[in-house]
């Protein structure tokens, strides 16, 4: 019994521990793919290198404004976007306050 008890107290203990980079990953993982959306509508093509090239003032004029105000996939996708990124600052800013 007391085997248990000391392995349920390491598993709430490691979950303590590293609850932040758990939270990180799990909402960091689909990243790279919504990213690359993204930047593959400001800079309108389908090409993979788009995801390689170090462009970054298009894309945010297009995240912070907006580029295409007559494209609704473009809206959609840059909104949903900002709330992704806006959730990445908000768990950023958790971990700052709790972690400090």
């Amino acid at each position: 019994m007391e085997s248990i008890h000391n392995i349920s107290n390491w598993i709430i203990t490691s979950g303590k521990e590293n609850i932040w980079f758990v939270l990180f990953f799990a909402w960091g993982i689909p990243l790279g793919y919504y990213r690359s959306k993204f930047r593959k509508l400001v800079y309108q093509t389908d090409s993979w290198l788009i995801n390689i090239k170090p462009f970054f003032i298009k894309e945010t004029r297009a995240l912070v404004g907006t580029m295409y105000p007559d494209d609704t996939n473009y809206i959609r996708f840059r909104n949903f976007y900002r709330l992704y990124l806006s959730v990445y600052t908000i768990l950023f800013v958790l971990w700052f306050y709790f972690e400090n």
